[in-house]
């Protein structure tokens, strides 16, 4: 079979490895759907485990099941998490999935023809997709569900401003769910074709980074935001979310700057402003339930977000495209699919 093994950002290979058997407890799954996300490229969070088979947003059909695996059989169509918690830790009991401390075996690279789902993933990783969602569309559901997460750990409700700063693909997922919630949604960023994009998906308000975002925001709600979510790393981008949230307000890091760069929080400011702090990073099975649940209601709908699909071979491309940023919202590789059509 055929994977993607990546080296960086401007070396990735195909290469032809033997199929793997599932063993008795395990299963096999064909790749119809793997969209690259925005954490794929970033080099400095990858490149320590290097070269790597990337692709954790899958849509997939099972093609063959060991003989201890009664839940699934060949032809269903399935989403599988990358990692699922033990739900017994200290961290899991709190309800932070994400941070268990006994995480084990995790969804092997999904840029591939087929993947060997271990165990664990089997029994509690996986989830029969309904009919309503396609397997392009459940690219979208880990994405979505850490969307989920991030207004879940916000507060995020009806009625509040939300301002969205960043409108790659997660930042637009994060204006679809927030519009969903009848927020009042600001959307900001450079990209012109981003912010016409934003509009369109639920912002109420778009405004251009390079203006005074605060300013703007003010004039046109008459306050500050309730909730800022920072989907850029950028450090112009981080200054803007300082002024940009309301006493009694939220700043959740969805994305940050790299290890190497030290971010100065105006901590005497928000003291006495009662300003919180999160990050978010990714989701736990009851977002994965509620993203799954929102997608099939289509009250989130991701259709519009994808821009580009790709067979294997051309896994480089769609690398460059997401690092260019310019021209891709959502790049989803297909491997299965021999006639490839692009909406832009």
């Amino acid at each position: 079979m055929k994977i993607a093994r990546w080296y960086n950002n401007h070396d990735i290979r195909i290469e032809e490895v033997p199929t793997p058997a599932p063993g008795s407890n395990e299963m096999l799954v064909k790749v119809i759907s793997c969209g690259i996300c925005g954490s794929d490229i970033v080099e400095w969070y990858r490149l320590p485990r290097a070269p790597l088979v990337p692709g954790h947003e899958i849509g997939a059909e099972v093609v063959e099941v060991g003989a201890s695996v009664a839940d699934y059989k060949p032809g269903d169509r399935v989403f599988i998490a990358p990692k699922v918690p033990c739900m017994k830790c200290t961290y899991c009991k709190n309800g932070h999935y994400p941070v268990c401390a006994n995480v084990g075996e995790r969804l092997p690279g999904g840029m591939a023809e087929y993947i060997r789902v271990p165990r664990v993933l089997v029994q509690r990783g996986t989830y029969r997709l309904p009919d309503a969602i396609s397997c392009d569309q459940s690219t979208f559901i880990e994405p979505l569900a850490c969307a989920v997460r991030s207004q879940r750990l916000a507060g995020v409700h009806g009625g509040q401003t939300v301002v969205v700063i960043g409108c790659g693909m997660s930042g637009l997922l994060q204006v679809k769910l927030a519009a969903a919630r009848d927020c009042r949604v600001i959307a900001t960023d450079v990209n012109r074709k981003r912010l016409t994009a934003a509009a369109d998906m639920g912002a109420e308000i778009v405004i251009d980074a390079a203006e005074d975002v605060a300013e703007r925001i003010a004039a046109e709600t008459g306050r500050k935001a309730d909730v800022v979510i920072l989907c850029t790393s950028a450090m112009s981008a981080v200054a803007q979310a300082w002024h940009c949230v309301d006493k009694g307000g939220v700043v959740v890091f969805f994305a940050v700057p790299g290890p190497d760069i030290k971010v100065e929080i105006p901590l005497n400011y928000f003291w006495t402003r009662e300003v919180k702090i999160l990050t978010s990073y990714y989701c736990g099975p009851p977002d994965i339930i509620d993203a799954i649940n929102l997608m099939k209601a289509r009250t989130v709908q991701v259709d519009d977000l994808i821009t580009h699909k790709l067979p294997l071979n051309d896994i480089a491309k769609g690398f460059q495209l997401v690092v260019e940023g310019k021209k891709s919202i959502k790049v989803i590789i297909t491997p299965y699919e021999r006639i490839i059509s692009q909406a832009h």
